[in-house]
């Protein structure tokens, strides 16, 4: 879009566009990651920033972006002498979710290098995004090994390419922003304290405000040129300003009462590690800077750590991100008092907004909408105080499908009202048997792009990753033919050979809930909740799509459709109602249902089924014998399966074993889910038919292969 949308004319979204404005001041701050709900305005205020960064001098056809005045000695395209360049405008360069690994980090020529010695290198989005923005929108759907990579880069300040003893580096410093949508899963810990500041955003609810989102957008539709025109004022005071806060950076003092203070914050809210400290300081001598002031004061700590803090004190994917500003208060105040000696009361504009856009209209300078080619179609603009709960996550609102499936269709066997899960624990490792090819995670083995190599192909497309061994011995026959009679190989394109490698995959893990009468006993369902919680907490750990069926009363329904949000599953499972009958057959009939969808979505993910049931089967007629033939539909079609027995008391009826025979998975109690229950860890959840329990087969890691009689004689 050759016009993008002015960052001034943004309504509201104070915080996100003052975290986007303290890193365009301080790139060392560590970039800003922007969560929230879809059509908030996040894809738009990050175009926008990019026309206010300040231009850039480059070396000359330097395809990295070197500075003139000191250009990079190691730069694949140098040496340069140190000498004039010429101006350019700031890239915004955009990562997007499919993107290769040589596409971010570039290409190196294994061939060329190898059969012509030749280092040809071919820039990535790296080296594209030196001295400007990387945008990475939908960050949480990258591959975990590619966010690595970028955060590595953007520590570093440097990319690194390695590949068969050919080693390319080049200088990778960046202003990086990502946005996600909490709902399409989350980001593992350690790659959320990788980003310096985040910002949680919302659509305002106030019409007055939504209104001028819709005016303002409607008028940059009609004429875009027109409508940046009329903020050009604006804009041209904020470049200024970004300019005049980068000079006086290096001047601003971070006083020792102010460290103690960002100590202090840091220590009261158990933020793992010293990473955030060094953010803290980062962002509050920023926001000193953009107010004008030398000196960082206590209401700079304050804001460093609302935007700082949030996201570095979750410690699993079902705590909320958040800051309790009352704690904060009183820690600031507890050890305030000699934050800067000086006073500097010079532009006391508490430097907490740092918008200083002088805007015409009642509301202060907002938010608009994202642009004709954004993912967000439809900003809402508003509000933006990141620092409460994670928006429109569906608290209490699930309560529709209890009243839609309320009545039970047998007397005694009403409703009642939801239990809280038991405290989770570490489940044993459910794996789908076989080779897979699907979505890189921990769960499953799979042929991946990393992993050990297993073994060596010809390549199809471009060489990645070289087999040398299977290289030469393609290569060696060949040599005299070759005219080569000394030391040495003559190896050709036709001798390369592309190595294999096995990793793991991630999968998807259906889990049916059984919610009828005979499993609402209190203590029991309580148990069972937790159990689940349990296993949802190991599949977002082994980045798994997760997706909930529940049945009770007279019909099943798929309460989570899959997804990558992990905690927006424990969400739907908290609200759970209970009672009525047992309509097993439903149950499962909607799971294979939900899985046959799925795979036309996404062939190369292989699912993994989780029942959770006592085994009875009372709802509808025949409700034993329809089951049984549902069961098998998931036998015939080779789903891996798992049957959670949760049949409690001194006289069990072991219907949860014979439905795993009938699944042809394998049972195990709930006692038995529990990693630390035997020495083993389950790591194959296929049956043999007769669905006997797990925990009565061998105590070794991997049961694959293994008898039933083996089983037996092992236990």
């Amino acid at each position: 879009m050759s016009t993008p949308f002015p960052f001034t004319a943004v309504v509201g979204q104070d915080d996100l566009r003052l975290a986007l404005l303290l890193n365009a001041v301080s790139p060392a701050v560590g970039g800003v990651l922007v969560r929230g709900e879809k059509g908030t305005a996040k894809s738009t205020a990050v175009r926008a920033l990019s026309a206010l960064m300040p231009q850039v001098d480059v070396v000359a056809g330097c395809r990295f972006s070197c500075a003139p005045g000191a250009p990079d000695p190691a730069c694949p395209d140098g040496p340069h002498e140190a000498g004039p360049g010429v101006s350019r405008p700031a890239r915004m360069v955009e990562l997007p979710v499919g993107a290769s690994e040589d596409r971010l980090v570039g290409a190196l020529d294994i061939e060329r290098a190898l059969a012509e010695g030749v280092k040809a290198f071919e820039p990535g989005l790296l080296a594209d995004a030196h001295r400007g923005i990387l945008y990475v929108d939908e960050v949480n759907l990258l591959h975990d090994h590619l966010v690595d990579l970028l955060l590595d880069a953007a520590a570093m300040g440097a990319s690194y390419v390695e590949r068969e003893g050919v080693s390319v580096r080049h200088a990778a410093r960046f202003l990086l922003v990502g946005t996600m949508n909490p709902e399409e899963g989350e980001l593992r810990p350690q790659l959320l304290d990788r980003f310096g500041l985040t910002v949680e955003v919302a659509a305002s609810r106030e019409p007055d405000q939504r209104v001028e989102v819709v005016r303002r957008r409607l008028a940059y539709d009609d004429d875009p040129e027109g409508f940046a025109a009329r903020w050009a004022d604006e804009e041209s005071a904020v470049r200024a300003r970004i300019t005049a806060a980068r000079e006086l950076l290096p001047s601003v003092r971070l006083g020792d009462g102010a460290l103690r203070q960002i100590a202090a914050t840091c220590a009261a809210f158990e933020v793992d590690g010293m990473r955030a400290d060094i953010v803290m300081a980062r962002t509050a001598t920023a926001l000193a800077a953009w107010a004008g002031r030398t000196v960082v004061l206590a209401e700079d700590v304050r804001q460093a750590a609302l935007l700082a803090l949030p996201h570095r004190r979750r410690r699993n994917p079902f705590d909320a991100p958040g800051l309790d500003e009352d704690k904060l208060d009183e820690t600031l105040e507890e050890f305030g008092g000699g934050d800067g000696s000086d006073g500097s009361g010079d532009s006391d504009g508490s430097g907490d907004s740092g918008d200083d856009e002088p805007d015409p209209d009642p509301d202060g300078p907002g938010g608009g909408q994202s642009p004709p080619d954004g993912p967000d179609g439809d900003d809402g603009g508003g509000g933006g105080d990141g620092d409460g709960a994670v928006p429109a996550q569906g608290r209490p609102s699930e309560d529709p499908e209890s009243s839609e499936n309320g009545p039970a269709p047998s007397p005694g066997a009403g409703e009642q009202s939801p239990v809280r899960a038991a405290e989770p624990f570490r489940t044993k490792v459910l794996s789908v048997p076989g080779l897979g090819e699907g979505a890189a995670g921990r769960r499953s083995r799979a042929r991946t792009e990393h992993g050990r190599t297993t073994g060596a192909r010809r390549p199809r497309g471009a060489l990645t990753k070289l087999h040398l061994a299977a290289t030469v011995q393609a290569a060696a026959p060949h040599q005299r033919a070759r005219g080569r009679s000394g030391p040495g190989l003559v190896v050709r394109r036709d001798d390369l050979r592309q190595a294999t490698r096995e990793g793991r995959e991630g999968n998807l893990v259906l889990f049916v809930v059984d919610a009828s009468g005979s499993m609402a006993a209190r203590q029991r369902m309580s148990a069972v909740k937790g159990a689940v919680l349990s296993l949802l907490l190991d599949a977002y750990q082994r980045r798994d799509k997760v997706g909930l069926v529940t049945f009770r009363g007279s019909a099943a329904e798929v309460a989570l459709p899959p997804t990558s949000s992990v905690d927006a599953a424990a969400v739907r499972l908290e609200s759970l109602p209970t009672g009525g009958r047992t309509p097993l057959a439903a149950g499962l009939l909607r799971a294979h249902d939900v899985l046959r969808v799925e795979r036309l979505r996404d062939p190369a993910r292989r699912a993994l089924v989780v029942l959770v049931t006592d085994g009875r089967a009372t709802g509808g007629p025949e409700p034993v014998a329809l089951a049984g033939r549902a069961a098998g539909l998931f036998a015939a079609g080779g789903i891996a399966s798992v049957v959670v027995d949760c049949e409690s008391g001194p006289v069990r009826l072991g219907l949860a074993g014979q439905l795993a025979g009938e699944l042809g998975g394998t049972a195990v109690t709930l006692d038995e889910l529990r990693a630390d229950s035997i020495a083993g860890l389950v790591r194959d959840v296929r049956g043999d038919g007769r669905g006997s329990r797990s925990s009565r087969s061998s105590s070794r890691s991997d049961v694959e292969g293994v008898s039933r009689g083996d089983r037996r004689r092992a236990a």
